[in-house]
């Protein structure tokens, strides 16, 4: 075997690995696998920014409001800031069980597919 032998097989599996995925990345299940993907997350980062953007407002031009002790020495700006907190908590828990429900049995098949059409 000389090195062109060589270098043609390496080509052809790069080609082949170029089909495999273009032919993954075009079926229906990926499409779909994508359109879930985005149905979460483009609004959940969509809401935290807006709700981050709020807190940064209010703290910069509603002094008077954020101040306001809710509880002891606990004002508004507190609770909020907490909150954000609670909210980056909730949403990484929510994306979890959309992406264990919704979207790993997808992934799962495309990965099988791929598995399949490499031999492994």
């Amino acid at each position: 075997m000389d090195e062109r032998d060589g270098e043609s097989s390496g080509g052809e599996r790069a080609r082949t690995n170029r089909e495999l995925y273009a032919s993954l990345h075009s079926s229906a299940e990926f499409q779909t696998l994508r359109r879930r993907y985005r149905a979460f997350a483009f609004p959940a980062t969509a809401a935290f920014l807006g709700w981050y953007l709020l807190y940064v407002v209010l703290s910069n031009w509603a002094g008077g409001f954020m101040s306001i002790r809710v509880v002891g020495n606990v004002n508004v700006a507190l609770v909020l800031g907490l909150l954000q907190f609670v909210s980056t908590f909730v949403i990484a828990w929510l994306y979890a069980r959309h992406a264990e429900r919704e979207l790993d049995p997808i992934a799962r098949r495309l990965e099988q597919l791929y598995d399949e059409a490499i031999g492994r």
